[in-house]
């Protein structure tokens, strides 16, 4: 039976939790995930834990921080002046927000703090800083 190997277009199913055991994702009840390997569209654990596998094939792999979302960076926590947030917004802990960097690309944000003065925004990935664990079946080598 055929591996799965770099170049390879594959479909698997998943369900990724965090080392509690919480669930973030899965694609139980979607189609599966469908990518490249080795196009890096993927975190790069989960892209290394399909080489190898054959259709039809189960895993659980752990991904470690580096080879998910890598670490939470401090330098991506950003502390803004309340008058520069437009003032219709509803500023809530947890509420997610897009900025538009100076080089006009928008990224999400996540408000983490906010005070009379300032809002305390976390341009991290929601999973930085994470080692996860999928468990991971192989649907189809295309």
């Amino acid at each position: 039976m055929t591996k799965a190997k770099n170049g390879d277009t594959v479909k698997v199913h998943y369900t990724g939790k965090l080392e509690n055991g919480t669930v973030f994702d899965t694609s139980t009840k979607r189609r599966p995930l469908e990518f490249t390997i080795g196009e890096g569209r993927i975190i790069r654990g989960f892209e290394q834990a399909v080489v190898g596998m054959e259709p039809g094939e189960s895993k659980t792999t752990k991904v470690p921080v580096n080879k998910a979302y890598g670490p939470h960076r401090e330098d991506l926590v950003l502390v803004v002046d309340r008058r520069k947030i437009l003032a219709h917004l509803k500023l809530e802990l947890g509420r997610q927000l897009q900025i538009t960097q100076a080089n006009g690309r928008t990224r999400r944000v996540k408000v983490v703090d906010v005070s009379e003065s300032s809002v305390t925004l976390d341009a991290n990935h929601p999973l930085a800083g994470e080692d996860l664990t999928f468990d991971i079946q192989l649907v189809e080598i295309a």
